[in-house]
């Protein structure tokens, strides 16, 4: 089953229902940067250099899961809402005073402010509000499941930046389809014990959640529907480290602060080589993302790309 790349965009802004937004202090005028993934194309990496910047601000949670929360559909963090809850118990179950903790410590408070998105849209930027600095000029949510949201969840993001009047840049972070799908099978054992990627390669390359996370032309697709073309940017994790870290602060307007091009982070654990009849089947069923990106980015492809 090929992954269809030509999905019809439609033009228009959300116009679903629910309580209004609250107008935040302190974020107007700021830029505010959601990188939607992809999942296992650097997107860990990109967060620890965004971390020794003092320009930048990102959540302590590194993934901050709201837009999935609200708009998850298959691909999306298994229960967003589940994760929030056993977070704030694992901070509230640690040694010493828990009042204390809360007030020394950044994740405890950051898991606090996620527990509030879960009835409260409005704190999702009140938890961004509470990050600014003086030097603060980019705040940045890292989360790659929202690459799965769809189009409506898309234009609710346009319409929350909207809201807050931030300047929003949505980023996008593409690895080759065959490689990247192979490391996010080598990672799941990490979330499942029982999953062994060499052997259920068969199973996972039918699981809606997967391929969701594979779409790559879906997710551009659903993005430009809300977005302006100056609003997206799409890199490579293949040259992320070099000249792409570089372009990305560019467009943001910040300087690079020697950007650690050899450092791994969230590495898979499982070091295991694709089976050559996997490969071929991975190869036909993301065929469709290969034919998109060469149609879209065409000699800007990363040499090597299948």
């Amino acid at each position: 089953m090929a992954i269809d790349a030509h999905r019809i965009p439609v033009p228009g802004g959300w116009t679903g229902q629910g309580p209004p937004l609250r107008r935040v202090d302190g974020l107007e005028g700021r830029t505010f940067l959601i990188c939607v993934g992809a999942m296992k194309a650097a997107t860990s990496w990109l967060f620890s250099q965004f971390r020794a910047m003092p320009d930048v601000a990102v959540s302590p949670l590194k993934e901050v899961h709201f837009f999935d929360a609200k708009f998850g559909g298959g691909g999306a963090a298994a229960d967003p809402e589940a994760l929030a809850m056993h977070r704030l118990a694992f901070h509230m179950g640690q040694p010493g005073d828990p009042a204390e903790n809360l007030r020394t410590r950044p994740a405890f408070r950051a898991s606090v402010d996620r527990l509030r998105m879960i009835y409260d849209d409005s704190a999702y930027f009140e938890h961004f509000a509470s990050l600014v600095r003086p030097r603060t000029r980019v705040l940045a949510d890292i989360t790659p499941a929202y690459a799965c949201i769809g189009a409506e969840g898309f234009r609710f993001m346009r319409h929350a930046c909207e809201v807050q009047q931030v300047v929003p840049r949505l980023l996008f972070i593409l690895r080759d389809p065959v490689e990247r799908l192979w490391s996010h099978l080598r990672f799941l054992p990490q979330l499942n014990r029982g999953v062994d990627p060499c052997r259920d390669w068969p199973e996972l390359l039918r699981d809606p959640a997967v391929l969701a996370r594979s779409d790559y032309s879906g997710t551009i697709l659903d993005m430009e529907q809300a977005f302006a073309p100056e609003e997206i940017a799409v890199l490579f994790s293949e040259t992320l480290a070099g000249e792409g870290f570089g372009t990305l602060c560019n467009r943001l307007g910040i300087g690079p602060a020697g950007a650690d091009g050899a450092a791994r982070v969230n590495r898979t654990k499982l070091e295991a080589p694709l089976p050559e009849e996997a490969r071929r089947a991975f190869r036909e069923v993301l065929a469709p993302q290969y034919e998109f990106c060469r149609a879209r980015f065409g000699a800007a492809l990363p040499e090597g790309w299948g």
